[in-house]
């Protein structure tokens, strides 16, 4: 191995293979170290939705948008808790990121799409215009495209081989250590993805997802164990973000992405502690989970056994089968009546019944005159006309945020991706992206392909600008 290099990038996923993929074409030279046997990390594992406004495939459909709006909506869902300056980078960069993409060979279809697993163009949050980007071949379709691609632009991938420590030298980060070997560079850009697999990380940064308890389940890649977290307090780098991440809603239940434990029934209400139907119960998970949080911290979902019998087939946890294990197990809660289910989840009789008849007055007709639940499925390509839940017997099962998706307590970083120390001072040679670059990933989620456009647009932004951290020093003479 040559140990030697213009740019090193820690971790393969997808802001790793992004950022040495940039910094290859800018003329560095590149190694990229990956924890694992595979590189892919958690973009391999989601749908590839990427979150980006004014590109080819909205003009195509005739979809008039813009980066402005984008950082827009993105300041105001997240309360303008975000450095301006980061954010308008991001979202004026996601757009030329996402076309640079498509020269790649990722497919996007210039077609409407009604969920994040058809190719096209699908809604992803709560924005007013559609900005999600469904690739083809979902994640691992994004993944190959860019494994590709650094290879034939001669980047060196190590496999296996987790990154034990940055090389400082007066002040400037100047390299690693991996395997005991060091290997020097003139810029180094930590991808390492979350630290959602590490226990202690997540109680100190992300407790809240400690509520979930024995409910919780990651679906992150094995490599998010929060390395970044320790390179970052090697060099007095300054962290932001904290208690921030994403946590999706789901039954107690469910162990797993939905592609593998199913879909829960279409005809099913949310009831609070209260006993009343509460929020669209296809909500986007930009605000769903928030929503949660403000009834107490979980909810009940409602179905009756028409929708039980009519679960798909195939899937792990959403499976008639299943749901009936659950209840055998006293864990679901099933009763002949509603007085008997109100009892059973301790919620009001009449409050549970009437926000019942209240659905079978509405949503078997095609409108929800109190959450508009009907514009999200028609958003969806999916019938607004429902079953009523009349059924019996009835079923319970408690939802609440519970699937631990990303982390967003990163790495302070400025729009270059440059990280900060303490000061707010960019550290010499040291770029960051991903979940471990901190500040894009906010307070909200902005929605779906919020992380994956983060991860491969900061990322391909640290190379580039790892690569022009080399071009410089080189000029230098050092």
């Amino acid at each position: 191995m040559d140990e030697q290099f213009d740019v090193i990038v820690i971790g393969g996923g997808g802001a790793g293979l992004a950022a040495a993929l940039a910094a290859a074409q800018d003329g560095a030279s590149v190694i990229l170290f990956e924890s694992e046997r595979a590189v892919g990390g958690s973009t391999q594992l989601s749908a590839g939705l990427f979150t980006a406004a004014g590109t080819s495939v909205q003009r195509a459909l005739g979809i008039e948008d813009s980066a402005e709006k984008f950082y827009q909506h993105y300041m105001d869902l997240n309360q303008w808790m975000l450095r301006p300056g980061l954010i308008h980078a991001f979202c004026t960069n996601a757009g030329p990121t996402l076309e640079w993409l498509l020269e790649l060979g990722v497919r996007i279809p210039a077609a409407v799409s009604g969920n994040a697993h058809q190719p096209g163009l699908t809604r992803a949050g709560v924005e007013d215009v559609w900005r999600g980007h469904v690739p083809k071949d979902q994640g691992y379709g994004l993944v190959q495209v860019l494994d590709r691609s650094c290879r034939a632009h001669g980047v060196e991938v190590v496999l296996g081989t987790r990154v034990q420590r940055l090389l400082v030298e007066d002040g400037h980060v100047a390299g690693v250590v991996a395997d005991d070997i060091e290997v020097r560079g003139s810029a180094v850009v930590i991808a390492t993805g979350g630290f959602a697999n590490d226990p202690d990380f997540v109680e100190r940064y992300f407790p809240a997802a400690r509520a979930a308890g024995e409910a919780l389940f990651v679906v992150a890649a094995p490599g998010s164990r929060g390395d970044h977290l320790r390179f970052g307090a090697d060099v007095d780098a300054a962290l932001t973000g904290h208690g921030w991440g994403l946590l999706m809603p789901t039954v107690y239940f469910q162990r797993a992405h939905h592609w593998q434990s199913g879909f829960p029934p279409a005809s099913r209400i949310l009831v609070d502690q209260a006993g009343r139907r509460f929020m669209d119960e296809d909500a986007p998970y930009a605000v769903s989970t928030g929503i949660i949080d403000q009834h107490g911290g979980y909810g009940w979902m409602i179905f009756d056994e028409r929708a039980r019998l009519g679960l798909a087939p195939g899937y792990t946890d959403w499976a008639t089968e299943r749901v009936a294990e659950e209840v055998a197990a006293g864990r679901t809660v099933r009763a002949d009546s509603w007085e008997e289910l109100a009892e059973a989840i301790d919620v009001p009789h009449a409050a549970l019944r009437a926000s019942i008849e209240r659905w079978n007055q509405h949503l078997p007709s095609g409108r929800d005159p109190d959450f508009l639940r009907h514009v999200s499925l028609a958003a969806k390509g999916s019938p607004t006309r429902l079953d009523p839940i009349a059924s019996g017997p009835f079923y319970a099962a408690k939802i609440l945020p519970a699937e631990l998706v990303c982390t967003h307590t990163g790495l302070e970083i400025d729009a270059r991706a440059a990280v900060l120390d303490s000061t707010g001072t960019p550290i010499p040679g040291l770029f960051a992206a991903g979940e471990a670059g901190g500040g894009v990933l906010g307070l909200r989620y902005v929605g779906g392909g919020n992380a994956i456009a983060n991860a491969l647009t900061m990322g391909r932004l640290a190379g580039n600008n790892a690569a022009a951290a080399h071009a410089a020093t080189k000029a230098r003479g050092n």
